[in-house]
């Protein structure tokens, strides 16, 4: 049996003085700006937990993560992620691939693909080749054209295991 999942995720950038770093999938990333968030706001590890949730029938990060919580203030999304795979884990789902896309001018994500693959991977238990991470533009065009905020969409294939 297979299952297919997808995830969609939105976070304003914050003021320069904010001081907190940019982080996706897991890493810092050196920008100019942060997301807010009430997490450490990685707008595209949010998008693969919500992929990998709806794939499960598990809901969605806002169920299991609420911003109500004040546990969850500032919290490291790729602890979030490794609590999501061990529900999958053990109601027998595993990871066939991941695809996310960050949506957004800014930043440049080229170098730092193949960083966010290996940190990632492990984390969904498959191969690095088995997660494609990549970014589009939206010609300036909407709130990611007009650099208000990033937006990330990540598709998932489950399997049992």
């Amino acid at each position: 049996m297979i299952r297919v999942g997808q995830g969609f995720d939105v976070h304003r950038f914050a003021q320069p003085e904010d001081g907190r770093p940019l982080i996706l999938m897991g890493l810092p990333i050196p920008h100019d700006r942060s997301l807010l968030g009430h997490s450490d706001a990685d707008v595209m590890v949010h998008a693969l937990m919500d992929a990998l949730l709806g794939a499960a029938g598990l809901g969605d990060i806002g169920q299991h993560f609420p911003d109500t919580d004040p546990s969850y203030k500032g919290a490291d999304s790729t602890v979030l992620l490794e609590r999501v795979m061990v529900s999958l884990q053990e109601r027998g789902w595993r990871v066939g691939n991941a695809d996310v896309l960050l949506i957004g001018e800014r930043p440049k994500i080229g170098p730092h693909r193949e960083a966010m693959r290996k940190r990632i991977a492990p984390l969904l238990g498959v191969e690095v080749e088995a997660l494609n991470v990549k970014a589009t533009t939206t010609e300036k065009l909407g709130f990611t054209g007009r650099g208000e905020g990033l937006a990330a969409q990540a598709v998932v294939l489950l399997e049992r295991a």
